[in-house]
């Protein structure tokens, strides 16, 4: 098992937009960085922990906990040419760009970016890190059991 921070746009998906889709699920479409999609095709599998993180908004944070449930599939926004994420180069046949479906385990209260920042467990943390700007990035074992034993109150 595994563990990710995903990062969404509350005003594309937020955690209660998950919470109140059918079975608190979604596809993670619209990921334009091949680290990101790499981490979703070569090493994600269902069950693996996500926690889904409100990024480019007032108050950044980790807004839930969630999980993996399909293996990667290709994401449909690629061939759709109305779609800002559409790419011309993607083909059914060799599709450039993958999605998970991701699970809504619980909504929590947020833990802010600048929360995260002052726990010395985190320092190594890859979205703290300067510079980084990764949609979709791994958690070591040690900051997941952390963040959802020490920081989240549900």
């Amino acid at each position: 098992m595994r563990y990710w921070l995903m990062k969404s746009e509350p005003s594309d998906v937020s955690i209660d937009d998950l919470a109140s889709f059918p079975d608190q699920t979604v596809a993670w479409y619209g990921v334009r960085n091949y680290q990101a999609r790499n981490f979703m095709r070569d090493q994600m599998s269902v069950g693996d922990g996500v926690l889904f993180y409100h990024s480019n908004c007032k108050e950044p944070g980790i807004a839930g906990i969630a999980e993996v449930c399909s293996p990667a599939y290709p994401d449909a926004t690629q061939f759709d040419k109305n779609s800002k994420y559409f790419d011309a180069k993607a083909t059914q046949e060799q599709p450039r760009w993958m999605n998970v479906d991701v699970k809504l385990v619980k909504k929590i209260s947020l833990i802010a970016l600048d929360e995260l920042k002052r726990h010395p467990e985190l320092e190594h943390m890859r979205t703290l890190q300067r510079g980084n700007r990764l949609s979709i990035t791994p958690l070591d074992p040690a900051e997941w059991k952390f963040i959802t034993t020490q920081l989240v109150n549900t």
